[in-house]
């Protein structure tokens, strides 16, 4: 029989069989001894251009099954640390706050219980919640963006609780570090500007590449949550987004980037969202749920 756990005022997801990272079923998907918890939120309600975010969460989850436990790099099999899988979050289309909120809660749930959270979307307002958790508890916490857009709107179509205005919003609840941006507003850039955002744009990290050194600087060794749209990538390697643009950033600096912040920083956390599935390109979903893996195996790497 499934358990189910207490957040805020009511249920939250289901400790019981269902679909799990790697398919895992033994003890190292055991709640009670996770190190790391995911929590699948498939909400696209204020998505641009393509919709179908929403089926990103369950994609990645099934292209895990297929994944090798062996990372060849950091030579380690992180599921060993524990991979729990929650169950989806519940859905409300039309309150874009309410699934802040319940994201919010459920952060606050994982972190409670001393286990690092990572968010799988659906749509990047969700990641809305996961930094107003961790704020509370980390005041030091910065953000390391990585996305083709600035997602700095103050609104959009009328809105300022919208996928265009994520990184707007939670300025307000710690610092911001771009990566990979090459689509904004004057507006935006002006903003940037403005608050002395560092932002490394794709045709700087294009043109000259060792400013991928200069990133974890930047961060430096506090408290990091990182948040990542997928679009960041460039769509020759990652084409199942809903906004992609050309230019993006490639899978080798991104990773090696990713390592360097994660052996400095503490990270509290992590999102990986905007998964668009497409039929005709499986290798998507794969690549998502790899760099979840990777994430983790980087993250986890000194505690074998």
């Amino acid at each position: 029989m499934s358990e189910t756990k207490k957040v805020g005022s009511g249920a939250f997801g289901s400790l019981g069989p269902h679909c799990s990272f790697l398919g895992l079923h033994s003890s190292e998907s055991d709640y009670d001894s996770a190190r790391a918890v995911l929590i699948p939120a498939p909400y696209d309600g204020t998505t641009t251009y393509r919709a179908g975010t929403r089926e990103g969460p369950r994609a990645i989850l099934s292209a895990s099954r297929e994944l090798e436990f062996f990372d060849e790099e950091t030579r380690t099999e992180v599921f060993r640390q524990g991979i729990f899988t929650l169950e989806e979050l519940p859905i409300n289309v039309s309150a874009p706050r309410e699934m802040v909120r319940a994201v919010r809660e459920a952060c606050e749930f994982v972190i409670g219980g001393g286990k690092l959270p990572v968010l799988l979307g659906g749509e990047h307002l969700l990641s809305l919640g996961m930094i107003e958790a961790l704020a509370k508890k980390y005041p030091d916490l910065k953000i390391l963006h990585l996305d083709a857009h600035s997602d700095l709107r103050e609104e959009y179509q009328g809105s300022s609780y919208s996928n265009a205005c994520i990184m707007r919003l939670a300025v307000e609840h710690a610092s911001l570090v771009q990566v990979g941006i090459r689509a904004l507003t004057r507006e935006e850039h002006e903003f940037i500007d403005a608050r002395e955002i560092p932002c490394f744009f794709a045709y700087r990290l294009h043109q000259d590449p060792s400013l991928w050194k200069r990133i974890p600087e930047v961060l430096g060794d506090g408290n990091v949550y990182i948040s990542i749209d997928l679009d960041a990538f460039d769509p020759s390697i990652m084409p199942a987004v809903g906004t992609p643009e050309p230019g993006g950033i490639g899978w080798y600096e991104t990773l090696g980037m990713l390592k360097e912040v994660t052996g400095r920083a503490n990270i509290v956390g992590f999102d990986i969202m905007e998964l668009l599935p497409v039929p005709q390109n499986p290798p998507a979903e794969f690549f998502a749920a790899r760099l979840l893996y990777k994430l983790l195996s980087y993250i986890f790497m000194d505690k074998r």
